[in-house]
């Protein structure tokens, strides 16, 4: 959630602070410290201001290695699409016709 408030916008720790209202200023500064480091932000300083920035380099080149495989997750969606497709007709061939559940008509409403 910060990666993605820090895309829109530059954000002071405190204006972050109040995405999650149940975390200390500490534990977001724990998280910045995580996330300075792997380059996925970058700190300004801006007079007393010291705001955050997405970095968006490194989110960049994961984008570009997940894109290499995207063909075969596409792939992999289609077949789970298709099987599920499958199970469902088998599923609803095997349910008894008394079972299933008969569309009302303008006459049975009134």
């Amino acid at each position: 959630m910060i990666l993605a408030r820090l895309s829109a916008d530059e954000a002071a720790v405190t204006e972050l602070a109040e995405l999650f209202p149940n975390l200390s200023l500490p534990a977001i500064s724990k998280h910045q410290k995580a996330l300075q480091p792997a380059g996925l932000i970058t700190q300004g300083r801006k007079a007393q201001w010291r705001p955050w920035r997405l970095a968006p380099g490194p989110l960049k080149e994961v984008d570009a290695w997940i894109e290499r495989y995207r063909p075969f997750y596409a792939e992999s969606f289609d077949r789970l699409d298709e099987y599920l497709r499958e199970i469902q007709v088998s599923h609803s061939a095997d349910k008894p016709q008394d079972d299933m559940p008969t569309k009302a008509t303008h006459d049975d409403v009134h």
